[in-house]
């Protein structure tokens, strides 16, 4: 803290977005008449019941998350504010959360919302840029609570960043569900969005696949089929055909992952498989583009099927507009 001449509280406020406690500065021997003082002359600027700011700090989302955390003893961020943390995108008028373990009352602060449930489960805290946070499985539950319209983009943003598995997500629905709490619906309805067949997914991409298959009524197909010791993302059923969606949009891929993949493709091109790859951008941006070039995939290789694409010519113009 810069005039008061206690380096340890200029190194505490470094570590907390320019913020300092009445706690910490008695720690270090500040008495309350100086800590007062400081807040009069304008060394410091008080922020909420016991923490100030340093003058010069950046005035951040994050130092006012900060803020609200330090000011409500034993809090953690939560709801949309954990959500922000983890790098959800979120409204930036977005109400400050914090969530806190006991019943006892907390200072009344104003733009936060104090959260006291009843449900305890995963409350252990994350520190996300120095901030003690809820995990990302307690957020989603949260987040169900006060936005669910955004928590299947939540759900997304978990998966593709690799933050939890599916698998761990429907763990924690499984712990978090009971009558009243209001969250978990919506978490398991967007869940339900990246599973298929019942199964998994791991990305983005089989999803998109998935809802390109449904809109365009192509063929019905096995997910994650197992073909000679391989896990392929989809075979299209009655069919040699595999097609496989590569995560370039999310990971670059290595040039050994790139050796390993094309030496796939021709170990399943001698057993008679066709493989036809795509990317996230392709499904998403051009799905019309490559429900064609599924179709005629399928027309070459599997031509009794392709006639059956609803008298193609038909499904060809749909697939135009």
């Amino acid at each position: 803290m810069r005039g008061m001449g206690i380096p340890e509280l200029d190194l505490f406020a470094s570590d907390h977005h320019g913020l300092v406690t009445r706690r910490m500065a008695g720690q270090r021997g500040v008495s309350t008449a100086t800590w007062y003082r400081a807040i009069g002359d304008g060394r410091l600027e008080l922020i909420a019941p016991g923490v100030a700011r340093l003058p010069g700090s950046p005035r951040t989302r994050e130092q006012t998350i900060a803020g609200a955390v330090l000011a409500v003893p034993g809090s953690l961020a939560s709801h949309r504010s954990a959500a922000y943390l983890w790098g959800i995108p979120r409204p930036a008028e977005d109400p400050v959360e914090v969530i806190v373990r006991t019943r006892t009352r907390s200072p009344d602060l104003p733009g936060v919302l104090v959260h006291r449930p009843r449900d305890l489960k995963d409350l252990k805290p994350v520190q996300k840029v120095h901030i003690p946070t809820t995990n990302v499985l307690r957020l989603l539950c949260d987040l169900g609570a006060v936005d669910p319209a955004a928590v299947p983009s939540a759900v997304g943003h978990v998966i593709t960043a690799r933050l939890a598995s599916p698998v761990a997500l429907r763990a924690a629905i499984d712990r978090h569900s009971r009558r009243g709490r209001h969250g978990v619906p919506a978490f398991r309805t967007a869940l339900e969005e990246w599973l298929l067949d019942g199964k998994p997914v791991d990305s983005v991409l089989e999803t998109a696949m998935g809802k390109l298959f449904s809109r365009y009524g192509l063929p019905p197909y096995e997910f994650h089929a197992p073909i000679a010791g391989y896990v392929v993302d989809f075979l299209i059923l009655g069919t040699p055909i595999v097609l496989e969606c590569d995560g370039w949009e999310f990971h670059a891929k290595t040039r050994a992952q790139q050796e390993a993949d094309a030496a796939r493709d021709a170990h399943l091109a001698e057993l008679g498989y066709i493989s036809v790859r795509f990317t996230y951008h392709q499904i998403v941006r051009q799905p019309a583009r490559q429900a064609r070039r599924i179709a005629g995939v399928i027309c070459r290789w599997a031509p009794e099927l392709g006639a059956q694409l609803l008298g193609f010519e038909n499904v060809r113009a749909q697939m135009a507009g």
